[in-house]
């Protein structure tokens, strides 16, 4: 009976070790094709090329699955899922609310260019708040570790500031090229190339909410014991952030933007890269 549950016990280790090999290659071919698209995109803006590009919903379905794979392979799939669906309804009720109001962004709608919508807002868009949220937080883990436990009341407001920042840094140079091209139109303009400050104000507290709402949840799950990997691989969205922090600074629909997206999120990402290679050991997430 013994050998018997000793076998059992075996064969369910190497089924759950298999299935988190199959999730790490598939991270990895997802970090890849975001890779990928942008080196087409460069490849078009500095040599000439004329290569297919995926758009901007096709860009954020690979980002999101690649976001929600890794969350599920580092924190367990419960936590992922719940991080997932607070981030979306989250930003779907503080989206819907602004482009009815205008108080939580300032005035502003939707064009065409990202699909179908749903009050107003684009069935994509909070996989693509999720995307960026969760790589943010990321960084931040990256940004603060060793200061504090990221399970603390400390540790975790002190990360959900530092990972609204990476988030904000994020959308002061997305966010212009974004309206430039037509994805959403701010209806009074704004003082900071067209968009108006209350937008980032209104980042700010979205993703703060989202952040802490997580950390509740997190806090009332069951601890789990931690995930064995690899750091590189535990950082993997952190290199996505970096991916999109070189693209915002190469090649910024605005020329001014330049300086912005390096002393933003490239700043933050050069910072959180250089953590991910010089320290050692597991990165310390609030699950274990």
């Amino acid at each position: 009976m013994a050998s018997a549950e000793m076998s059992s016990d075996g064969n369910a280790g190497a089924i759950d070790k298999s299935k988190h090999s199959v999730i790490r290659v598939l991270v990895w071919l997802l970090l890849l094709a975001l890779l990928v698209r942008y080196l087409f995109i460069w490849a078009d803006i500095f040599a000439g090329a004329s290569l297919p590009h995926i758009g901007g919903i096709g860009f954020t379905m690979i980002f999101a699955a690649f976001s929600i794979l890794h969350a599920g392979d580092m924190l367990g799939w419960r936590r992922a899922v719940a991080f997932l669906a607070t981030c979306v309804v989250v930003s779907f009720c503080f989206e819907s609310v602004g482009v009815a109001t205008g108080l939580v962004y300032g005035p502003y709608h939707y064009g065409t260019a990202l699909g179908a919508k749903l009050a107003g807002v684009p069935i994509i868009i909070p996989f693509a708040w999720f995307m960026m949220i969760y790589a943010s937080w990321m960084v931040a883990h990256l940004l603060l570790e060793g200061a504090g436990s990221p399970a603390s009341l400390g540790g975790v407001l002190a990360r959900a500031a530092i990972a609204a920042m990476a988030m904000t840094a994020w959308d002061t140079v997305m966010d212009p090229g974004a309206a430039k091209a037509g994805a959403w139109v701010w209806e009074q303009g704004g003082a900071y190339f067209g968009v108006p400050f209350q937008n980032y104000v209104g980042w700010l507290a979205t993703t703060l909410v989202v952040y802490l709402v997580v950390a509740i949840i997190f806090r009332a799950l069951p601890r789990r014991p931690r995930t064995v990997t690899t750091r590189i691989y535990g950082g993997a969205p952190v290199w996505a952030y970096a991916i999109v922090a070189l693209d915002q600074f190469l090649v910024p629909t605005i020329p001014e933007l330049h300086v912005v997206a390096g002393v933003g999120i490239g700043f933050i990402a050069l910072l959180a890269v250089l953590r991910l290679l010089l320290g050692r050991g597991p990165i310390a997430l609030p699950t274990d």
